[in-house]
């Protein structure tokens, strides 16, 4: 490790910190349906939508009602993406020619893409036309985004309310929330991608000379648009395979840091909406305390990894200053890697610059660790907040246990109704995770797919389950995923690890709607110091660890200490 490399990882956090209130007190403005610098431009299109959708944003809907809304949404948008895939063939701007999706892939990249997921089993620049990636891929970008954002204002307002029956209404959130704040940001994070060399075109591959002689086909297009909201939306899909290693995607050191930025952007600042909405911003910094705390264990842990190196490499007479270089963004070098690879799976985005398969196992294991987590260390947009907040009842209901009172968090008594469901949304994911981990490594079609033999070959099986599940979308890509197995058994997992854990969360937001706010007491437990910032910390890594610990230890802890005995696969 060096100065210079926790200098550049120190540099991005102080930005990231210091977007946090101003964006927070921008998207709260946007929820609260209040005036804001954008107000003069947009109210007008804002209520053109509303007209032509026959959508009354006033009138306000219950939890269940807000539910059944988001799931409509989201299968249109499931079945139209499913449809433009297999259509791809005849319809235009494909100049390309590229031929329809398999059914297979196509349900896993329309699941993925609904889900926040972006999971990507094909390589978009060889499978996708212009069409397929504007219309389908990046409309989702933006929706899939909006949808979580929604659903985190839709409990942050369970918490603020009290004794009401309704929670907002989801049509409203996800038209202010699309025309507020992602497409401006996205606009603008575009023109600067396309200032700094990313393509913004309808053209097809250009030929290139290659210097043996040959031809290259260079695939180009609509890049810089799709790569702004991949990254401000949390979402990840690369328009290129080689995703944001791809010097079109990611052209410059500036481009990078950008990039890194509008990960976070967004996650980091809807903690500042919590605390304004509740009337107490303090409560949004322990909160973004606890997530900041468990990021930068991670940013060291995985560093410090790949810094280090493989002591076989070492015996070999290498150099063990240079660390773990295979695999990673050469332009970048290991420590703007590692932290992109810590960004990019604490948030729920799976955008890569490095080769997360080519991780040394130590370093391999802090990615999957963030997934399985919940993906809460500022996690996707929305998603990170509404799930620390499930780990923040959680957190205070232990509180209450320890000193036999019932436990309260911002003033809402939190009773055995939200517990329960608090249970049933953290036991999704892992159900996933072990349970499509279990099948595949029994079966002849998901052992088939594996590059590698051992604990690494185990891990990629975990890794693709894992990030299924969270959401997130990177893979140790050393795992064959366009299989109907895999196509089929991580779109379930998919749908589950994001529509699972939303409908008890709704339901968590109209219990706590509907109950009133209670005034500090002399027994109320304080969740805005530090106490509560390690309580919660504490909570997450002890349910995480708990549920994961034995699959990581037949995957990344047996890697590593093959390693270190000089055992190879």
């Amino acid at each position: 490790m060096t100065i210079n490399g926790w200098l550049q990882i120190l540099l991005f956090a102080a930005i990231v910190v210091a977007l946090v209130k101003p964006l927070g007190a921008y998207l709260t403005h946007v929820f609260n349906g209040e005036r804001n610098v954008a107000s003069p431009v947009l109210v007008p299109l804002e209520r053109g939508f509303y007209r032509l959708a026959g959508v009354r944003a006033e009138t306000e809907q219950s939890w269940l009602v807000y539910a059944l809304a988001m799931l409509a949404f989201n299968l249109a948008g499931f079945l139209f993406l499913y449809a433009i895939q297999r259509l791809q063939a005849v319809l235009p701007i494909n100049p390309a020619g590229m031929a329809p999706v398999p059914a297979d892939l196509a349900f896993n990249t329309a699941v993925s893409f609904v889900t926040n997921t972006n999971w990507q089993n094909y390589a978009g620049e060889a499978t996708l036309s212009h069409l397929t990636q504007m219309l389908g891929l990046t409309v989702q970008n933006f929706v899939s985004a909006a949808t979580g954002i929604a659903l985190a204002v839709a409990l942050v307002r369970g918490f603020a309310r009290r004794q009401v029956r309704t929670i907002g209404n989801f049509w409203a959130d996800l038209v202010r929330c699309t025309l507020y704040v992602l497409l401006p940001i996205s606009v603008v994070i575009a023109l600067v991608l396309v200032w700094q060399g990313a393509p913004q075109n309808l053209s097809g591959p250009v030929a290139a000379a290659t210097l043996d002689g040959g031809q290259q086909a260079i695939a180009q297009g609509p890049v810089a648009s799709q790569e702004a909201i991949k990254m401000l939306g949390t979402n990840g899909g690369g328009f290129f395979n080689a995703n944001s290693a791809h010097p079109y995607e990611n052209p410059t050191a500036l481009s990078n840091l950008v990039q890194m930025v509008a990960i976070f952007a967004i996650g980091a600042a809807l903690t500042n909406v919590f605390g304004r909405m509740v009337g107490d911003q303090l409560q949004g910094w322990a909160v973004l305390g606890a997530m900041g705390a468990l990021f930068l264990a991670g940013v060291a842990a995985c560093y410090a990894a790949e810094a280090y190196g493989n002591p076989l490499l070492t015996a070999l007479g290498l150099d063990p200053s240079a660390g773990n270089m295979e695999g990673k963004e050469v332009r970048f070098g290991i420590a703007l890697s590692s932290l992109f690879a810590v960004i990019t799976t604490a948030a729920s985005c799976g955008a890569v610059i490095a080769m997360h398969d080519a991780l040394t196992p130590l370093g391999g294991l802090v990615p999957i660790a963030n997934m399985q987590l919940g993906e809460i260390v500022i996690g996707g947009v929305g998603a990170g907040l509404y799930g620390m907040l499930l780990f923040a009842i959680l957190a205070v209901f232990v509180a209450g246990l320890m000193v036999g009172r019932t436990p309260e968090y911002v003033g809402k008594k939190i009773e055995q109704r939200e517990v329960k469901l608090v249970a049933l949304a953290i036991l999704a994911v892992p159900l996933m995770i072990l349970g499509g981990t279990a099948l595949a490594v029994v079966t002849e079609t998901g052992l088939s797919s594996l590059q590698d033999s051992g604990p690494h070959g185990f891990s990629e099986v975990l890794y693709a389950f894992t990030s299924a599940a969270a959401n997130n979308g990177s893979a140790f890509a050393g795992l064959s995923g366009n299989t109907l197995f895999y196509n089929v058994g991580l779109g379930i997992a998919m749908l589950v690890g994001r529509f699972f854990i939303i409908l008890p969360m709704l339901a968590i937001a109209g219990s706590l709607a509907a109950k009133t706010t209670l005034p500090p007491s002399l027994g109320t437990f304080p969740t805005h110091g530090g106490l509560f910032v390690a309580l919660l910390a504490g909570v997450v890594l002890i349910v995480g660890g708990l549920t994961f610990l034995p699959s990581l230890a037949l995957g990344p802890v047996a890697e590593h200490f093959a390693m270190l005995s000089g055992t190879t696969y």
